[in-house]
This record gives structure tokens, C-alpha cells and sequence, in this order.
């Protein structure tokens, strides 16, 4: 018997609970032990967090002495934030090592001022930085000389990096760049969710980074791998989920992890043996409903306008030709200005996802209840 929900919706707690992604977790290792730098794509929510401290997990086996950093930089809005980030996470992972290395780190970095606090959750210590606004750039070279000089390997992921490309900090990128070219024994994952942010940072000429890393665009985890690693959960407490529902689930949501996770995170909870597609049903109005009250205060603050492209993306599910006079005409919209004016709010708003010429809400359940209202 399973003593939890195997169908984690967040955070990573071994192998055994890693739906396959076998391939892109030796490609990921396997480029970052060879010394070049990854990054990783895809929208948010298909794994790329899950994938890393896999990846992570996997390396600690045969690498106990190597170091392993990850922050998500999704909050900060400025190069400041991100260096107080990075520099919290080295200190708490060097704390974790022993006295002798935070001793080391303290010392190289004079312009720190950490505070140590206490998770009032789970009770487990924890950094905060302060830098003094023009330390900034001087503080992320002691960090990166630091790890260099270390005498062992450090793997640093940086998740939704993207935003770096959102600071008022115009030489950020240039900044980052600079010091990272010059490392051999630190290796960086570069992971985001916004594409066109991502493929300019990193595909264009014209950028810090072009070029400079192997690049892995994250797509769903193959339905048969799924399908096994999830009957077996059912499976191990004497119940079924056959692979009729299971391919219903799958192809409801294109196999978009999350969303995947989700509905079997319920089924798991509320179910025995799950056959039909009636179940399914339940299981996404339940998850549904769940978040209606998120989804009503996200309306309440869109113009009409918007709120109409919504809807009409919901029900399409997929838009190609977003200004074509069916799909205006179906909105409800007056003409293509008012949907480029919508759009543009709703794509940084990130309700709406425009990927390979394709524009989609979102978020998949709330593309649902949009078309249920």
C-alpha cells in the first residue's frame, strides 16, 4: 500500500515517483559532465523543474563531491534580486557542507550581509542576502571565483531565467556572460517557460548568450512510458486504471504533465478502478471548481475586450490566425486592432501562451471553466 499520493503535482522526491523523461535526464548529465552549459524549454508546468533535480539526483550518485545549486529567479525584478538569490542559495547549500566551507565563502565575500532565519514551517535554516545596490556586479564575481576555485564541480540551474531579459538592468545578460564564459568547473541549466523570450536570449546574434549552450525543447512524456508509471501505482494497492481511461486523461491535456499529474492525483484519492470516462469527467470538474474562485478574481480584472479573447481561444482550444475575420467574429471582437490591443496584455499577463504560431489560454483548466461559463 502507498502510503502517500503518488501523483505529485509539485516538488521532486526521488526516481521513484519520476514519470520516465530517462532519455532527457542522460542527455541533460550526460552534456553537463562533458562541461557545456543546457537550456532547457518549454511551456510552465511540463516537467523542466522535476527534470533538474532528476538530472541532479541522478549526478549525486556518481558525483558525492560535486555541488548542486538551484534557484527559480521567477520573482526578482532586478539583477540585484537574482545575485541575492544566487548568493543565499550557495550559502545555504555551503552551510549544509560544513562549517569549513561557509567559513570560505563568508571570508572571499567581505560585501555580504547574510542573515540566518528559520523556515516557520519546517524549521530548517535558511539565507537571506542584503547587497549594497553597487556590489552587485562585484558580489556575482566573488560568487562565480568562489565556486571556481572550490576544487569541485558546481552545477548551478537558474529556472525561469527568462526574466533576467525583464530587468531594468539592460547590461544584465552582458554581465552574466561575461563571467560564465571564463568557468570550467562551474555548468550551468538555464530553464524557461516563455519561448520567445528564451529563443531570442539564446538564439539570436545579437544576444550575450547566442549559441553558447545546448538547448533541449521539453516535449510531453511519451503516452506509453506514462501510461506504465501510472498503473502501477494502481496497481500496487490491488486497483486498476485501465489504458482506455488513462489515454482519455492523456489526450485531454496533449499529455501536459501538470495537468496530467493533476487528474491523476484525484483518481488516486477518490477512486478504485477507473474505466470509464464519466470518472475523468468528475475528477476535472472537481479540480475545476477547485480553482474557481482564482479564476473569477482573474475575469474580474480584464477589460471586455479581453475577456472575449479569452473565451474565444478557450473554446477553439488553438488559434493560428488570430486576426482572421472568423475567429474576430466568433469572439465577439469589432475588429483585429482590439485583438492585437487584448493580446499584447494577455500574453504578458501570461493568461495567454503563443508558441510556433499558436495561441492558447494558458492554463487548461481555466480554459475549461471559461467555456463551462
Amino acid at each position: 500500500m502507498m502510503k502517500r499520493n503518488p501523483f505529485l503535482k509539485y516538488g521532486y522526491l526521488g526516481p521513484e515517483f519520476f514519470a520516465d523523461r530517462k532519455q532527457e535526464t542522460e542527455m541533460v548529465a550526460r552534456t553537463l559532465l562533458g562541461g557545456n552549459n543546457v537550456t532547457l524549454l518549454s511551456p510552465r508546468r511540463m516537467g523542466k523543474t522535476g527534470l533538474i533535480m532528476n538530472v541532479f539526483h541522478t549526478m549525486r550518485q556518481t558525483h558525492e563531491d560535486a555541488v548542486f545549486i538551484y534557484l527559480d529567479i521567477f520573482a526578482t525584478r532586478t539583477f540585484k534580486e537574482m545575485v541575492q538569490q544566487l548568493a543565499a542559495a550557495v550559502l545555504d547549500v555551503m552551510q549544509r557542507r560544513g562549517e569549513k566551507f561557509l567559513s570560505h565563502l563568508l571570508t572571499m565575500l567581505a560585501s555580504l550581509r547574510p542573515q540566518l532565519t528559520f523556515d516557520q514551517l519546517t524549521g530548517s535554516p535558511q539565507f537571506t542576502v542584503t547587497i549594497e545596490p553597487d556590489q552587485s556586479q562585484h558580489t556575482l564575481k566573488q560568487l562565480f571565483d568562489y565556486m571556481e576555485q572550490s576544487g569541485q564541480q558546481c552545477f548551478v540551474a537558474i529556472d525561469e531565467f527568462q526574466q533576467v531579459a525583464k530587468y531594468q538592468d539592460k547590461n544584465a545578460e552582458a554581465m552574466l556572460r561575461s563571467h560564465i564564459q571564463f568557468l570550467h568547473n562551474v555548468h550551468f541549466v538555464f530553464s524557461g517557460s516563455s519561448r520567445h523570450l528564451m529563443s531570442e536570449m539564446f538564439l539570436s546574434a545579437r544576444r550575450p548568450f547566442f549559441q553558447s549552450t545546448t538547448i533541449l525543447d521539453l516535449k510531453p512524456i511519451g503516452k506509453q512510458a506514462y501510461a506504465s508509471f501510472a498503473q502501477q501505482f494502481f496497481e500496487r494497492r490491488g486497483d486498476t486504471l485501465s489504458s482506455t481511461a488513462f489515454d482519455d486523461i492523456y489526450d485531454r491535456f496533449q499529455g501536459h504533465t501538470w495537468y496530467v499529474q493533476s487528474v491523476l492525483n484525484k483518481l488516486y484519492d477518490t477512486e478504485s478502478t477507473v474505466t470509464e470516462s464519466r470518472q475523468v469527467d468528475l475528477a476535472v470538474l472537481a479540480l475545476i471548481e477547485e480553482s474557481s474562485g482564482i479564476y473569477e478574481n482573474i475575469v474580474a480584472t480584464l477589460t471586455d475586450n479581453q475577456l472575449s479573447l479569452m473565451r474565444g481561444l478557450a473554446r477553439q482550444g488553438t488559434v493560428t490566425e488570430i486576426n482572421g475575420s472568423s475567429f474576430v467574429r466568433a469572439s465577439g471582437l469589432k475588429s483585429s486592432s482590439s485583438v492585437n490591443s487584448a493580446l499584447k496584455s494577455l500574453i504578458d499577463k501570461e493568461l495567454v501562451y503563443h508558441d510556433h504560431g499558436q495561441y492558447s489560454v494558458y492554463d487548461r483548466f481555466m480554459a475549461l471553466w471559461l467555456c463551462s461559463r
